[in-house]
This record gives structure tokens, C-alpha cells and sequence, in this order.
């Protein structure tokens, strides 16, 4: 009888640095920033200008917009060198190479990258 049934597929958890992704939402920015590189941990030190804010604060407004289960509206953007944080995970963001805006879907693995990279 067992086997007539596909087995069910089990993916891998998503943990960076060995915390999972839950928790890495509910975490404060400080106890993020301990957690990336150093190159990462010192631009954040530096403080976010209001460029990258104002990013975030489109991909929380196309997040919420649209109904479960779909992906986003992209959220243009000239931001290549924005770090990537948990809560852009599940976002989708058109970056510019210079001549176009290309898609790039968010990733848990892409996490204190930089969307420049994947673009």
C-alpha cells in the first residue's frame, strides 16, 4: 500500500549563522547587526540614510498590498549596495544594472548580501 504513495519532500530550515528565520524577525537591529560581516556591521554603525528606509518602506507597503500566498509588485530601485535584511526576504526588487531594472526575488540565502550581486 506504501508504495503507490509519493513520499512527502522535506526541505532544508533556513538558518543563518545557526539562528532560523523566525527568529531572526523578531530580533532588535543591534542583535542583527552583530551577526553580519564586518564590512556590513560597519555600514550599519554608520547609520541608514533615508534612501535605503524609504526602500524598506515600499517593500513593507508592496508586501502587505498584495493577497497570501503571491509574490509582490517589484519595488524599483538604483540601491545596489543596500544590505539585504530579513525583513526584504520574500520581496521582490527591480534593480537597476544601468540599463534595465532587473527582478530579483529575495531569498533567505541572500541575507547581508548586497541586491547588486544578484541583479
Amino acid at each position: 500500500a506504501d508504495a503507490d504513495q509519493p513520499k512527502k519532500r522535506t526541505f532544508r530550515k533556513f538558518t543563518f549563522r545557526g539562528v532560523d528565520l523566525d527568529a531572526l524577525l523578531d530580533m532588535s537591529t543591534d542583535e542583527l547587526v552583530d551577526m553580519l560581516t564586518a564590512r556590513a556591521r560597519r555600514r550599519f554603525q554608520r547609520g541608514l540614510k533615508r534612501k535605503p528606509l524609504a526602500l524598506i518602506k515600499k517593500l513593507r507597503k508592496a508586501k502587505k498590498d498584495v493577497p497570501a500566498g503571491e509574490k509582490p509588485e517589484p519595488v524599483r530601485t538604483h540601491l545596489r549596495n543596500m544590505i539585504v535584511v530579513p525583513e526584504m526576504i520574500g520581496s521582490v526588487i527591480g534593480v537597476d544594472n544601468g540599463k534595465t531594472f532587473t527582478k530579483v526575488e529575495v531569498k533567505p540565502e541572500m541575507m547581508g548580501g548586497y541586491p547588486g550581486e544578484f541583479s
